[in-house]
């Protein structure tokens, strides 16, 4: 069977300043994707391309062994950056079911399940303006569990969290990868998720 995700020849720059490239890898199901780098190496802006956020210079993303446009990725990819991605006027519930009409939710799960899995119980009514950083990335983390998308793009998934949230990741990244899914996960440091299969690819700023 074909990769889940494969890069071939990624080139990327901004103002004519390449920023990474050429990049060639790929991820299968049931694996992660370790992504390192300094700052400045492109790490963000590597899932900002896979996920169709950014266009690249040069290359080829595919699906399952398809190439895949920007349109076809956003389906299969379920992206969690740095910022939150929250109305702030709307409640907890009302931004999963919000984001839940946008990317589709899994079968037989429900907005107020994935709070109560991330720790949210008893937060649905609560306005996004009113949360702790940590629990804006936990909402973002419950919206994360009920995307369908198999390939997860996780951008320094462990900021903002404490030792449970830490673990809870952990937990969520073991699970997806069980069912069949694959997680690309960019750091600056050590991957402190359970034992799954790793594969690692190290970013450096262009010469």
């Amino acid at each position: 069977m074909p990769p889940l995700l494969e890069a071939r020849g990624l080139r990327f720059s901004r103002n004519d300043e390449p920023v990474f490239g050429p990049l060639d890898f790929a991820v299968e199901a049931n694996e992660a994707l370790l992504v390192q780098g300094d700052n400045g190496a492109g790490k963000t802006t590597l899932l900002r391309v896979l996920a169709g956020l950014l266009k690249l210079d040069e290359g080829e993303v595919l699906i399952e062994g398809r190439v895949a446009d920007a349109y076809q990725r956003s389906h299969a990819i379920a992206y969690l950056g740095h910022l939150a991605a929250l109305k702030a006027d709307l409640s907890a519930l009302e931004n999963l079911d919000f984001l839940c009409g946008l990317h589709g939710r899994r079968a037989n799960l429900v907005p107020e399940q994935a709070m109560a899995m991330v720790g949210l119980a008893g937060y649905e009514d609560a306005l996004a303006r009113q949360l702790s950083a940590g629990q804006k990335k936990r909402l973002s983390l419950a919206r994360l569990w009920l995307s369908p998308a198999p390939l997860w793009l996780l951008d320094e998934p462990y900021a903002n969290l404490d030792l449970d949230g830490i673990e809870l990741v952990n937990r969520m990244v073991q699970a997806h990868l069980q069912d069949g899914g694959a997680t690309l996960v960019t750091t600056h440091g050590a991957y402190a998720a359970p034992p799954v299969r790793t594969r690692m690819l190290v970013m450096r700023k262009p010469a």
